[in-house]
């Protein structure tokens, strides 16, 4: 079992340092040389593990400011917890001693896009891969649907908030490696992990923390 190296509010104060040097365009791009290379050859121990969407804007060692050996990456379609994110995120707590997993969704996402439409009542057609994937992302789709217009089950895209939809589907991904995962949720109860879910804002760079799980302090505006 990995033990962690730092706390879990010195691990997100971190990624917070570098989301703000990105925002300010006063990037270090630390940890980047060969000297970094050789020193990582044999093994890794980052402290931070991210899950987010492959969106090719919300690249993550970019967005924190961070290097080689400093985050553990796992994206796909949406952030989705599925079997192979979520062990994924359980590998970096147990092998590797991560002390917060960050989960980021962002603005303008084409997969929430996509789920709002599988939910109207003509929807496009999609892979059958694509959808099983999309299928995650629906219950935030119908959640919100329903919480305003109970009229008819089918979403009308005009009229539902895309983003908020992505902040359901953010709380569902959090709550999902906890239930799915007893290493996640005990390492969160032990106090040695935090999950921080935050939606990137593409207009100015900033990673904004909207909830979390586990002891560490947001500053959340």
């Amino acid at each position: 079992m990995g033990i962690s190296r730092v706390t879990p509010q010195a691990a997100w104060d971190a990624l917070v340092q570098g989301n703000e040097r990105f925002m300010t365009g006063t990037l270090l791009h630390p940890q980047q040389n060969a000297a970094r290379r050789n020193e990582l050859y044999a093994s890794q121990a980052p402290d931070a593990a991210f899950l987010g969407c492959s969106d090719s804007r919300v690249a993550a060692e970019i967005l924190f400011d961070c290097g080689l050996g400093d985050l553990f990456v796992a994206r796909n379609i949406g952030q989705i917890a599925n079997a192979n994110t979520t062990a994924t995120m359980e590998f970096a707590v147990a092998e590797l001693g991560v002390a917060v997993i960050v989960v980021l969704a962002h603005g303008s996402c084409g997969a929430v896009a996509a789920a709002i439409n599988q939910s109207s009542a003509n929807p496009d057609p999609v892979t059958p891969a694509i959808k099983a994937e999309l299928e995650h992302i629906q219950p935030a789709v119908q959640q919100e649907w329903m919480s305003e217009r109970k009229q008819t089950p089918y979403v009308d895209p005009a009229l539902i908030d895309a983003d908020a939809v992505g902040q359901r589907h953010l709380a569902e991904t959090i709550n999902a490696l906890t239930r799915s995962s007893r290493v996640i949720s005990d390492a969160v109860a032990k106090g040695e992990l935090s999950i921080v879910g935050c939606q990137y804002r593409l207009e100015d760079g900033k990673v904004a923390p909207i909830v979390a799980v586990g002891q560490v302090e947001l500053d959340i505006q």
